[in-house]
């Protein structure tokens, strides 16, 4: 990268995911990961329902080696059904804060994910079952 391109504004991408928890007092995190901005001075606002959030906040700032920056930022939070929790970020390369809106994955889907791997796992077993009892019946008749 030219040192001339560090000069300008460079916009920031946002990518907004939840992730496991270990020994936390709430059942989920959510983060909030934006990459290669510059200048450093950005602003990472949690939302929740159109309200600021402000505490189980934290945040890291990292240099990429590229002269440009990244952050994260951490919710952890309680979920509950109809919540719209909300990643904002606000920097000087934005003519308006970038929304990034976190979408549960439903039910449904969730069901028909763990159907689904179940169905499979229980297809393989018995693949691997048939398998053994073909190698073990094929010896047998030797």
């Amino acid at each position: 990268m030219a040192v001339q391109q560090l000069t300008d504004n460079i916009e920031p991408s946002v990518r907004l995911r939840s992730v496991e928890t270990a020994g936390s007092k709430y059942p989920g995190m959510l983060v909030c990961s934006v990459y290669s901005f510059y200048p450093k001075q950005i602003g990472v606002t949690w939302l929740r329902n159109g309200k600021e959030v402000k505490s189980d906040v934290t945040s890291t700032e990292l240099p990429n080696r590229n002269w440009l920056y990244q952050m994260h930022s951490y919710l952890e939070f309680t979920p509950r059904p109809g919540e719209k929790i909300t990643c904002m970020v606000e920097h000087a390369s934005l003519m308006e804060p970038k929304l990034c809106d976190w979408e549960p994955m439903p039910e449904s889907v969730m069901d028909k994910i763990v159907v689904r791997t179940a169905g499979l796992l229980l297809g393989l077993v018995f693949v691997v079952v048939g398998l053994i009892y073909h190698k073990m019946k094929s010896t047998g008749e030797r």
